[in-house]
């Protein structure tokens, strides 16, 4: 069996790594080829050339690579075409993965498979049947979306989120990271203000004074904050004024697992985490912590947004849960006082969201096949299903 994937960012490579673990114990002989990062790379992918040329964001940054970018897609589909493969997977990357799979779709009638459903829940629901013309199947991430993409015309499969098979701190785990940080038994605040340049530029000032009303208010508060690896200089530079000098967690220089490991020790430790609006949420979840989400943007951005959106909350865990426990201040009300009394508030009842974060870690999976099993059982049903032998049977 010979399979193409193609991720373009780190996310994409954790999701691809897995998947290709699965395939390899379901599908003995399985051959790779494609673009990937460095866990792609473990697990046999020789990328075509280096994933990190994918990893742009935002269009300042897109504009001045476009050209580049475009004999990439090319060269990519070109690859696929000639490799011939019994399928193409492609992993989030949207920009570039569904040029590359309808440049793909132009030429010949291979299998394609999209591994995480865009969100057309949140707005832009025309995506998914534009999709539709070139993607046979979806693994979707969230257990509402496929409902969403089989109405557009593709088969969809819900194959558990990656949250659920990372590591989670136990309680010895939590205790030792409170003694090594000089924590002990002071109530502590978990400050998380997203992994993107940008965004953390434009939260740390407002996080910061939320902080300082924090702390006047309980001045035994500690503050944990760890820094993605991306934007720990801003972090540093961020938090140098800041009322309370925070716990930052920098994992810069540590391998994948360690790292992986304090975070996880970090994120359980903290009573209470106020974090940007994201997949964080999730991750919380996992460890149990209860949060607050805060997000700004330009005033265009938002402008933008708050008029294409189509749901009333951001934060995954409200919408998996199908709750609104998670108090939102998003654009103009990203505020540090309101923000602040919401978090005072939750540090006094700290249990109120207990029952929403169990039951979002429920619905993505926690508890059954990890999510790359899950993924490898999808991709190979559905292959059999297209040739008339599908195989049924619980994904």
């Amino acid at each position: 069996m010979k399979v193409f994937v193609i991720a373009g960012e780190p996310s994409g490579d954790r999701l691809g790594a897995a998947l290709m673990a699965g395939l390899h114990g379901l599908a003995p002989g399985v051959v790779f080829q494609g673009v990937g990062g460095p866990l792609m790379g473990g697990q046999g992918l020789t990328s075509l050339f280096p994933m990190d040329e994918l990893s742009v964001m935002g269009i300042a940054e897109v504009l001045p690579k476009y050209l580049h970018l475009r004999r990439r897609m090319i060269q990519t589909a070109d690859a696929v075409l000639a490799a011939r493969p019994d399928v193409l997977i492609t992993i989030d990357s949207p920009d570039f993965c569904l040029r590359v799979v309808a440049r793909v779709r132009a030429a010949s009638r291979l299998r394609t498979v999209h591994y995480v459903a865009p969100s057309v829940w949140a707005w832009r629901p025309g995506r998914a049947a534009k999709m539709a013309r070139h993607v046979d199947q979806v693994l979707a991430l969230l257990p509402f979306e496929p409902p969403l993409m089989r109405a557009a015309g593709m088969r969809c499969d819900f194959v558990g989120h990656p949250v659920v098979a990372e590591p989670v701190a136990d309680a010895a785990a939590r205790a030792a990271f409170r003694v090594e940080t000089g924590l002990a038994d002071a109530p502590a605040l978990l400050v998380l203000p997203g992994s993107r340049s940008g965004e953390v530029t434009r939260l740390m000032p407002v996080f910061g004074q939320v902080v300082a009303r924090m702390v006047a208010a309980r001045p035994d508060l500690r503050v944990i904050l760890p820094a993605a690896p991306s934007v720990a200089d801003v972090v540093a530079q961020g938090v140098a004024g800041w009322a309370a000098r925070p716990v930052v967690v920098d994992v810069r220089g540590l391998d994948d697992a360690t790292a992986q490991t304090r975070k996880a020790a970090a994120f359980g430790a903290a009573d209470v985490a106020l974090a940007a609006s994201g997949t964080v949420s999730l991750e919380l979840a996992a460890a149990g912590t209860p949060m607050v989400v805060a997000y700004d943007m330009s005033w265009l951005s938002w402008q933008i947004m708050s008029r294409m959106a189509l749901i009333d909350t951001v934060t995954l865990v409200n919408l998996v849960s199908d709750s609104r426990v998670v108090p939102e201040f998003l654009g103009p009300a990203c505020l540090p006082g309101p923000i602040a009394d919401a978090l005072s508030t939750l540090m006094q009842s700290p249990g109120a969201q207990n029952e929403a974060l169990a039951r979002t870690m429920q619905r993505l999976g926690q508890g059954g096949a990890p999510p790359g099993l899950r993924s490898a059982r999808a991709v190979l049903d559905g292959l059999a299903e297209a040739t008339g032998a599908a195989t049924g049977g619980d994904i």
